[in-house]
């Protein structure tokens, strides 16, 4: 069985499909991840895509023959398999189409670097997270960089040095996931967010993503700026955005959406 089924439609779907395991993730799925996202967000087809899994939990993690291979690892095979893993974690987060994770069970170790590295999630309301590493002795490094964008330095203090079990609605208090709903609701409220960003301008999406990535975190100061003054100079002047202004004052739809 394929660890991943991909859709690609205009809302592509690609789902771990390995719920015997609890899709936890190996260097199969490693690799398979990084080779979906990558070709996804070069797919002009696409134009939204959302992570989904098979079973009751949608990431354990690590998969646990996985783990006793790299039991016997030198230092050196250990830096190679950890740089595959932060390989597909940065293709997933700076994929040029928006991600949605849509999470239907529970979240632990490597696969709450899953859900960080994509734009949104929505979550069950009965799935669990947990950042387990230091039970095992180990910590979360590579997943680091995105978790604590997604859930705040402070709350990652807690739960990276605890390893607490912590529910969907303090994944939302902490604003690790973007909306919690029952399980009959969750396809529906994936559809209304991935609508949403399909109604929207592909290139100014595409642009707000990488201006996200450039502006969060940093100081504004003369540089940071500049820097959004130029952004919105050329965006105002590209093809789409002249439409989507035009389009606004003559009441009609945008071009993007009269040719969907």
């Amino acid at each position: 069985m394929a660890a991943l089924t991909i859709e690609t439609d205009v809302v592509a779907t690609v789902t771990l499909n390995r719920p015997e395991v609890r899709n936890a993730f190996n260097d199969e799925v490693i690799a398979e991840l990084t080779q979906a996202f990558a070709a996804l967000g070069q797919n002009a087809q696409v134009r939204t895509i959302v992570l989904a899994a098979d079973g009751p939990a949608f990431c354990a993690g690590a998969d646990l023959n996985w783990m006793r291979r790299m039991a016997d690892y030198t230092h050196a095979e250990n830096l190679l398999d950890a740089a595959q893993l932060a390989e597909m974690l940065r293709v997933i987060f700076t994929c040029p189409k928006p991600t949605v994770a849509r999470i239907q069970g529970d979240v632990y170790a490597g696969g709450m670097g899953l859900v960080a590295a994509c734009d949104m999630a929505v979550s069950v309301d009965t799935a669990n997270y947990c950042l387990s590493e230091v039970k095992l002795g180990l910590y979360p490094a590579t997943i680091s960089p995105y978790v604590i964008r997604a859930m705040g330095a402070r709350a990652a203090h807690r739960y990276f040095l605890t390893a607490e079990r912590f529910d969907a609605v303090e994944g939302l208090r902490i604003g690790f996931v973007h909306a919690v709903v029952g399980a009959e609701q969750l396809d529906a409220k994936v559809d209304e967010i991935t609508r949403a960003l399909v109604n929207a301008s592909p290139n100014a999406v595409k642009q707000c993503k990488t201006l996200l990535h450039d502006v969060a975190g940093q100081d504004i100061n003369a540089k940071l700026i500049a820097h959004t003054v130029e952004g919105i100079a050329s965006i105002r002047a590209s093809a789409e955005g002249k439409e989507g202004v035009q389009s606004f004052l003559q009441k009609r739809k945008p071009n993007w959406l009269a040719q969907s």
